[in-house]
């Protein structure tokens, strides 16, 4: 992440992000947290919790509706950054910050998070992160402040294992920022680890993961595979990327979404089966093509009405949006092949 991301943030969230107009969310804004005493037991410390209703639980109007009993695969998604505001002097976001977490809600956990909601339990914790300004600023300065926010996500976690997971097979899925933490929870608590054999898939996008920041985990080879990740960052075809893209020396790992494969083929339009841009119940089919290109994923031009006012070639933000459908029939891929992979060892069979 660089400086010309914040800039692109502000400009493409504009026309990619918007609060649909019909929702579904009981969330309750004005809990006072203690930031001290982290308490993941209490439904006010999630963004996203199947005990309650949330942004995460609608559904782009053309798809329909989905089944809203318990499923026997879980989410443990972590949201990106939303603390942008270069007036805020904080470096760390607090937990009960009224504004930011209704941004966040109906921002990312709208857009991104309710993509897992046809197959999963979907769980998304409020937790200290760390303002977009720390990622510019000398690592040693602010790693503190990354590891705050960590601390918040792997106490969400433990009591996530503890008090709701029950045995169940888990996807880990995160954002720019989530990611971060994501790729750190799964050296942690998956990586030659019991939890591991539970691992559907990891979805660690909009950050780069390089191939071998892993000693086990493997890229997804294809849209069957499971127990791995994919990711990829994505720009405007023909743009070889910012100056922190072209300064990588390490190889990063590139998913194509279209395909699910990491081969540098051109996949058309016609593959892609709908993105969710500024109308949350708007599908658009063929929104965007997708190529692996190096480090990065390259789309062109998204399209949509207004389109010719979109300049930039950075399309951080809709790194899910842009793919939603083709993501959302993915997760139902992957947990049926994890299902006929484990049936003997996770014991639902």
């Amino acid at each position: 992440m660089h400086k010309s991301t914040l800039y692109v943030i502000f400009i493409i969230a504009c026309l990619l992000v918007s609060c649909s107009n019909k929702i579904i969310n009981t969330t309750n804004y004005n809990f006072k947290a203690d930031d001290s005493k982290v308490f993941y037991a209490n439904l006010n410390y999630w963004a996203a919790h199947p005990l309650k209703k949330d942004m995460s639980d609608n559904v782009p109007k053309p798809l329909g509706s989905y089944d809203s009993t318990q499923k026997q695969v879980d989410v443990f998604f972590i949201h990106p950054t939303t603390l942008l505001n270069y007036g805020d002097g904080r470096l760390n976001a607090t937990l009960d910050d009224i504004n930011l977490n209704k941004k966040t809600d109906e921002g990312t956990i709208l857009y991104q998070a309710s993509v897992f909601n046809e197959s999963c339990n979907v769980y998304a914790p409020r937790y200290k992160q760390a303002h977009i300004k720390t990622f510019f600023m000398p690592a040693a300065d602010v790693q503190q402040n990354f590891d705050l926010a960590y601390g918040d996500i792997k106490k969400a976690f433990e009591t996530y294992l503890e008090l709701y997971n029950n045995g169940k097979p888990i996807i880990i899925a995160a954002h720019s920022q989530g990611t971060l933490h994501a790729a750190r929870l799964l050296k942690e608590f998956f990586e030659n680890k019991p939890l591991q054999n539970k691992l559907v898939c990891a979805y660690i996008i909009g950050l780069p993961i390089t191939q071998n920041y892993f000693s086990v985990l493997q890229p997804c080879g294809n849209s069957w595979q499971t127990g791995c990740f994919v990711g990829w960052r994505t720009f405007k075809k023909g743009y070889e990327g910012p100056a922190y893209v072209l300064k990588e020396t390490e190889k990063v790992v590139v998913v194509n979404p279209l395909t699910w494969t990491m081969d540098s083929l051109k996949v058309p339009k016609i593959k892609n089966k709908g993105g969710v841009l500024k109308n949350f119940n708007k599908i658009i089919p063929g929104v965007v093509d997708a190529q692996v290109h190096k480090n990065i994923l390259w789309t062109s031009k998204p399209k949509f009405f207004g389109n010719v006012f979109l300049t930039q070639k950075n399309y951080h933000i809709a790194d899910y949006n842009f793919f939603y459908v083709n993501i959302r029939e993915n997760i139902k891929e992957r947990i049926g092949a994890f299902w006929v992979v484990n049936r003997h060892i996770i014991g639902y069979w």
